[in-house]
């Protein structure tokens, strides 16, 4: 488990006509809009983010239906974090980064986008840059309307509880008690990956495993 010291932040609210003065990234979270999703396998995205942006004191989510999504944005240091979680749901997310990355001129390499992994074991995160889809609808929107060059972070869901189960019916179901136990630990994991991201400018192909 990476073991970080929070860096100063400055706590000045959105003033998005600064942005050009400012490195830019957008973080996108991946997971379906509603009550009935929250807190399912799938949404682990939208969890992840949510977690960031309560931890670095971002402000409230703003819902931007022009660029289909809710925003929020904030200084990290000195670069200029946007965080989205796209309203479309899950099949149609890379219509929300699209928009969102050419509406602040964001390049392709300052974005990383968090979502859930099926074939990863729960317990495990992994980050690379480019790479399949897997299967994933939501990766698939994203590389279609961005590109294969953003980052991933990938964090393990798996394995089915019962072998037979359907895949959609699976990522859609609720963590287990166990798991849940555990997710303040994965969520500070993610946190970890993505504050690097955010200081570094970089995102490095790596596997990380935060259960012993």
């Amino acid at each position: 488990m990476a073991l970080f010291q929070k860096r100063p932040q400055a706590s000045d609210s959105i003033q998005f006509y600064t942005l050009g003065q400012n490195k830019t990234v957008l973080i996108v979270g991946l997971g379906n809009i509603g009550k009935e999703y929250d807190n399912t396998r799938h949404n682990i995205g939208f969890a992840a983010i949510d977690h960031f942006a309560k931890t670095n004191d971002f402000p409230g989510w703003i819902e931007k239906k022009d660029l289909k999504c809710h925003l929020t944005s904030h200084m990290i240091g000195d670069t200029r974090v946007i965080l989205i979680k796209p309203t479309t749901f899950m099949n149609l997310s890379g219509e929300a980064a699209q928009a969102t990355a050419a509406f602040y001129k964001i390049p392709l390499e300052k974005i990383v986008a968090v979502y859930d992994e099926l074939d990863i074991q729960f317990g495990q995160i992994r980050t690379r840059i480019g790479g399949s889809a897997a299967g994933h609808n939501g990766v698939k929107s994203l590389t279609q309307h961005l590109g294969e060059g953003y980052g991933r972070l990938r964090v393990g869901i798996g394995p089915k509880v019962h072998a037979q189960q359907d895949s959609a019916d699976f990522v859609l179901s609720r963590f287990s008690k166990e798991q849940e136990a555990e997710m303040e630990s994965l969520l500070k994991e993610t946190d970890a990956v993505l504050s690097e991201f955010v200081y570094g400018g970089e995102l490095f192909a790596e596997t990380r495993s935060f259960i012993v």
